[in-house]
């Protein structure tokens, strides 16, 4: 039988620091990611449903899209056609089944794409540099589980 994890008291003073850092982190990505996504002339939903597609392994369905970002079907064919006429995915059959059509993502010259991230690359560093391994591994683990957390509540998964 699996040993379980310690749980503390949050108290409220607490839990509001967190939730504003929390909140002003969002705002700043959420900056960051537009800014991004401009750059690749692309919206910053679009530029993160890419994102998503593209850490998931395979092609993809719309459908599976639509799981993986929350959107509805019908937000993700737009997505698609914005990402398909920009040249980030294309739309092909499914060889196992011809009646499905599949979305993959075209190989992107990394070159062109990490500049756009190197600011936010060398912020983490900078930052990591101050911590310990054993405060990285706590950080770590705190970014982990609010994820995983976040993502089921947005997605419906369990968590």
């Amino acid at each position: 039988m699996a040993e379980e994890e310690p749980r503390y008291s949050v108290p409220p003073d607490e839990l509001a620091r967190f939730s504003e850092l929390g909140r002003e982190m969002s705002t700043l990505a959420v900056l960051r990611h537009a800014r991004i996504a401009e750059q690749m002339g692309l919206s910053a939903t679009d530029h993160k449903a890419l994102d998503l597609a593209a850490r998931a392994e395979g092609s993809l369905t719309a459908g599976r899209i639509a799981q993986l970002t929350g959107l509805s079907t019908g937000a993700v064919t737009g997505v698609i056609d914005r990402l398909e006429r920009a040249g980030f995915v294309r739309r092909v059959r499914d060889i196992e089944d011809r009646r499905k059509v599949l979305v993959e993502i075209v190989p992107v010259d990394e070159d062109k794409l990490t500049p756009l991230f190197s600011s936010a690359q060398d912020a983490t560093e900078q930052v990591l540099r101050r911590f310990s391994p054993e405060e990285r591994a706590a950080i770590e683990r705190f970014q982990r589980e609010l994820i995983d957390l976040i993502r089921a509540d947005l997605l419906g998964e369990n968590a």
